[in-house]
């Protein structure tokens, strides 16, 4: 048997989860080649490899941490070319997979399916095909409408209408990917006043967070509409919407009340409500900000630190615990409190499985962040706040940051690193990364009760 067929083989015994982090780190790789490419640079820029790969994994997970400036280092092939990399790091390899195997006339059988199925926290394998069909059009058609809302709008912005469009695309593809990059050199800083840059950004980030299998029961009841008839959404929908707008109010409730004394005292009405609104809205996975988020107090930090922490919802283009997680650790733990022993919510009860999956994704990303703050509080030279907010940023793939990213050593930005990339691929393909997918144990043994508590 030759070598490469050897590999062929091994490679098709690999687990979906494990195949799926594998295909993630051969985007990294080509991604890293395409960063490194002359042609994506300006003249003069000499980087690091490992700030090469920072900027990689940050693309590919749609981060936006960054420890170079992006106008600074690329001309305009590279900003194409990063925005290339965010559609991969965005809307998902098997998507793309997808489109291309469509397209070349592959039969998508059984094992692309669980693939497809793994990269999208899929429950079934039925619709799979048509759910990245739905993804690609969805996503393409909003950042085409942003980008064409944001180009047009910024031509009284810039001086010519190439720049203008080029801004607008590209501040419309990192708003709907979730990936915090930006091409201004100040995030989105400048428009602090422009209450429709923000709105704009604001709808994008929702659009791009708040999961594909909404968006596709939305699109589909609004084609079907019937007179007389109530809509029919599934669980996934009303509980990932419901999780989902409740932490973006009661974030910017927070904001506003923590701050009043601080970053508000001299603003008005206005201006807080839209710092607070847009902070909330970005701080679950943007990464794009209308200020420096250093001139918060601690309690607001620790508040965007647990918003970072639970991030966007699953099947989106955004990382975190994800917020079915939350809901269900929080409804597990009322319930519990309760006496009762299953999670009912909107007159269905959540399967068990997915409650295990949900404490087990929740405690295992709780022991890794916490790993990450004490490796990097040997490391770095920064406050346990600053540290704990870089953290609860990659982890979340928010890309959010109190302005150290640039100055980590090596080891630090190879910790960020991981937490990015672990962040995108999921906490659950992670934990499948040394298994089979929890495959049931062949034998059991007796059980027995011990004291808890």
């Amino acid at each position: 048997m030759s070598k490469l067929r050897k590999i062929k083989v091994k490679f098709g015994n690999l687990a979906p989860s494990q195949i799926i982090v594998t295909f993630y780190l051969l985007a990294v790789l080509v991604s890293v080649i395409l960063l490194s490419l002359p042609i994506a640079l300006k003249p003069g820029v000499d980087w690091t490899f490992v700030d090469i790969l920072f900027t990689a994994v940050s693309a590919i997970s749609v981060t936006g941490l960054g420890v170079v400036s992006t106008p600074d280092t690329f001309i305009t092939a590279g900003i194409f070319i990063l925005m290339f990399i965010l559609q991969f790091g965005g809307i998902g390899i098997m998507t793309l997979g997808t489109f291309f195997w469509l397209l070349v006339g592959k039969k998508i059988g059984l094992k692309e399916r669980k693939l497809i199925q793994t990269d999208q926290n899929q429950s079934t394998l039925a619709g799979l095909v048509k759910l990245m069909k739905n993804i690609l059009f969805i996503i393409i058609a909003i950042e085409i409408f942003g980008g064409t809302i944001l180009g047009t709008y910024f031509l009284s912005y810039y001086p010519t209408w190439q720049e203008a469009y080029l801004q607008g695309f590209f501040a419309s593809v990192s708003a709907t990917t979730n990936a915090g990059f930006d091409i201004t050199g100040q995030s989105l800083i400048p428009f602090a006043n422009d209450y429709f840059v923000q709105l704009i950004n604001i709808i994008l980030l929702t659009l791009g967070a708040i999961g594909f299998p909404v968006l596709i029961e939305v699109k589909d009841f609004i084609r079907n509409k019937k007179p007389y008839k109530s809509p029919h959404f599934s669980l996934y929908t009303k509980l990932t919407t419901v999780t989902f707008f409740s932490l973006m109010f009661l974030g910017t409730i927070s904001i506003l009340i923590l701050e009043a004394r601080h970053f508000f005292a001299d603003k008005t009405w206005h201006e807080s409500f839209f710092y607070a609104f847009f902070q909330s809205a970005t701080t679950r996975n943007g990464g794009l900000a209308t200020m420096d988020v250093g001139q918060f107090s601690e309690p607001t930090l620790l508040a965007l630190c647990v918003l970072m922490f639970v991030g966007a919802s699953p099947s989106s283009v955004g990382g975190g615990v994800r917020t079915t997680t939350f809901a269900i650790n929080l409804l597990f733990m009322y319930n519990f409190a309760r006496g009762n022993k299953s999670v009912k919510v909107f007159r269905r009860e959540i399967h068990p499985d997915d409650i295990l999956r949900s404490m087990a994704i929740m405690h295992t990303a709780i022991f890794l962040c916490f790993i990450s703050v004490m490796l990097l509080k040997i490391t770095e030279p920064f406050s346990t706040m600053e540290i704990l907010f870089e953290v609860c940023s990659a982890f979340g793939t928010t890309g959010l940051s109190m302005g150290i990213t640039s100055e980590l050593s090596d080891i630090g930005k190879i910790i960020i690193t991981l937490l990015m990339f672990i962040g995108r691929i999921g906490i659950l393909s992670f934990i499948f990364i040394i298994s089979k997918n929890g495959n049931e144990p062949k034998y059991h043994y007796p059980k027995e009760r011990v004291i808890i508590g």
